[in-house]
This record gives C-alpha cells, sequence and structure tokens, in this order.
C-alpha cells in the first residue's frame, strides 16, 4: 500500500442515487445575532460515483430552491423572493465536485456550487458513515457533509439593521448534508 492509498472498510465502487426519502440537505444561519434560524430543502437529487480510488470520486447535486422549508410559510416566501434566492430567475443550486482529496484521517470534497447565476468554489468536510446491503435486496452508502460560506459571495445580500447595532442575518451560512444513496442495479 502506497501512502497515497486510502482504505475504507466495506469500501464499494460504483454509481449510486441519492434517496431524498432518507437523506436531508439542510442549513443554519445566525438570526438577530442572538439565535440560529434553521432550514432545509425538500426537493433535490444527486448522483455519486465512487471510484476504484476514492480521492477519484465525484458527486452531482441539484436542489430546487423553491421547496426551501424554514418551518414558517412567511419566511418562506421571503427567502424564495429576489431579496434572497429569486427562485423565480434561479429556480435550482448545483454543486460539481471538482476533486476529493485527504484532511489527515478525513477527507475534503472540493466543488463547485452554482446559486443565483454565480458559481464559487466551496469544500465539504466529508465524513464516510458506511456501505451496506439494505432491506430490499440493494446497497445502501451513508455520507455527512458541512461546509461554510458567506451568502453575499453568492449575491444573497438582503440584510436589515437591527436597533443598537448589528444585522439581522449573518453573512456566514453552515450547508450540512446527510446523504443516503442507493447503488445503482446496473452495477
Amino acid at each position: 500500500m502506497t501512502e497515497t492509498a486510502v482504505e475504507i472498510p466495506g469500501y464499494i465502487a460504483g454509481t449510486w442515487t441519492v434517496d431524498p426519502v432518507h437523506s436531508e440537505v439542510s442549513f443554519v444561519v445566525r438570526h438577530m445575532m442572538v439565535s440560529k434560524v434553521r432550514g432545509r430543502f425538500d426537493k433535490f437529487s444527486g448522483t455519486i460515483t465512487t471510484a476504484e480510488d476514492p480521492l477519484r470520486s465525484a458527486v452531482t447535486a441539484i436542489v430546487d430552491l423553491s421547496s426551501v422549508n424554514t418551518g414558517e410559510p412567511n419566511r418562506d416566501n421571503h427567502i424564495r423572493s429576489a431579496d434572497f434566492f429569486e427562485v423565480e430567475k434561479h429556480p435550482e443550486m448545483t454543486f460539481q465536485t471538482s476533486g476529493v482529496r485527504r484532511d489527515g484521517d478525513q477527507f475534503l470534497l472540493d466543488g463547485d456550487l452554482h446559486l443565483r447565476g454565480v458559481t464559487r468554489p466551496v469544500t465539504f468536510r466529508l465524513e464516510v458513515n458506511g456501505f451496506g446491503p439494505d432491506a430490499y435486496g440493494g446497497t445502501r452508502a451513508g455520507f455527512s457533509a458541512t461546509t461554510e460560506i458567506n451568502r453575499t459571495d453568492w449575491g444573497v445580500s438582503y440584510n436589515g439593521p437591527i436597533p443598537g447595532g448589528g444585522v439581522a442575518i449573518s453573512d456566514k451560512v453552515t450547508i450540512n448534508l446527510e446523504i443516503e444513496a442507493v447503488l445503482d442495479k446496473a452495477e
């Protein structure tokens, strides 16, 4: 085994389809400088290709921005508006891998995040949760990933001042992924 070889217990190379019923794409943003608002997207899809060499693996994902869900319909409608996502003009957020690399005993997933007509590089800290059989005769894989972005880098710059100083919404947004994927039957 070379120094760059990657060994993951139970690893299976193949093409996987994200199972949206057992996965979550969510976010956290500080609100009024004192608390955090959490939200998720109810509609998304993705494909993961795990290569023989895990560092050559790839991910493609599409998120339906109109499916934003923070548990408050008025806030969700505001987030869909031109102040934030402008979903009528930019209905999707996409991610495409540019590389996978090691960081000690962890992995980093590099790629391009496209939102509101802007594409910028991001890096997710990736955890490989495992591979195994499911109850339906198939094979599943699980992954967790997180990154932090500055929303203004993608033109999501709406904000409002609050009395005494500060702003209503932090520029910093944490994106969290909990992904379960199914190995394509043709594999």
